[in-house]
């Protein structure tokens, strides 16, 4: 059987997979979103993730293009007109990330190399002992309008000992489903607040003129953190740093800047 020998990945997770399977080799362009380490060679940047590079993939002669999410239906669906080979996985559950990454695995011939570090992220993100209450937790993950969290991350608010006060929207795969309102989050009441906007910092000072924001007792509490969105928000293996940080604030280790990546917001 052969396997493919020059891969395109068009989101991060999937560039960061194949790095950690030691198949960087093979992969000749990425997303703009992915950030190599210094030891692995830099390669062409063709896509954004809704938007790509279209001739620029083309004339890379990739035997596989790899992408995540419906966002990337349309790119996806031209590239396959254009006659290359397109897998892209959908995931939106922890269960679903752990399949997309063994499929990609499988695709590429490195099950074996995969099998030692799924063990690894599934040990990374195993649920905690719940408290005996749970805080009650606000994710956003973009901001206008206000977005609540994707099911992986409603998931792992639970496994770090956290109610997500918008559980039911989790499992409405796109993001405008999961839209909610300045009013909506007030009477939510949270007691602690995540953000995290995708491909941004997150504007601290525009989040606290929201009206009625003052009120919220995580505002009065400082109880206000940012992490990454490529810790939280690219379904990888990339989570279990954005876990151990939802751990840290949810159980209350996370009381001051104490990383460079989560940061809570003072009120002076």
């Amino acid at each position: 059987m052969r396997f493919p020998k020059r891969i395109i990945c068009l989101s991060a997770e999937s560039a960061d997979w194949l790095a950690r399977l030691g198949a960087w080799e093979r992969v000749v362009g990425v997303t703009s979103f992915y950030e190599p380490p210094r030891e692995l060679a830099p390669r062409p940047r063709i896509a954004g993730f809704s938007t790509a590079q279209l001739d620029a993939i083309v004339a890379l002669h990739p035997d596989l293009v790899l992408g995540f999410s419906d966002v990337q239906a349309a790119v996806a669906a031209e590239l396959v007109r254009r006659g290359l080979t397109v897998v892209v996985t959908n995931q939106r559950t922890i269960d679903e990330l752990f399949d997309a990454l063994e499929l990609i695995a499988r695709a590429v011939d490195r099950a074996a190399a995969a099998e030692p570090l799924l063990v690894q992220l599934r040990a990374d993100l195993a649920a905690v002992e719940p408290p005996p209450r749970r805080p009650r937790v606000y994710f956003e993950e973009w901001h206008d309008p206000p977005v609540s969290g994707i099911c992986w991350v409603s998931e792992l608010i639970e496994r770090a000992g956290g109610e997500d006060v918008f559980a039911e929207f989790r499992n409405r795969a796109a993001a405008a489903d999961r839209a909610v309102t300045t009013s909506a989050i007030v009477a939510a009441a949270p007691e602690i607040m995540i953000a995290s906007w995708c491909g941004k910092p997150v504007d601290w000072q525009r989040v606290r003129k929201r009206p009625g924001w003052n009120s919220l007792s995580c505002v009065q509490a400082g109880q206000l953190y940012e992490i990454p969105s490529n810790q939280i928000l690219q379904p990888g293996f990339g989570l279990a740093a954005g876990y151990a940080q939802i751990r840290s604030i949810v159980g209350g280790g996370a009381t001051a800047i104490a990383t460079a990546t989560v940061r809570q917001l003072s009120l002076s």
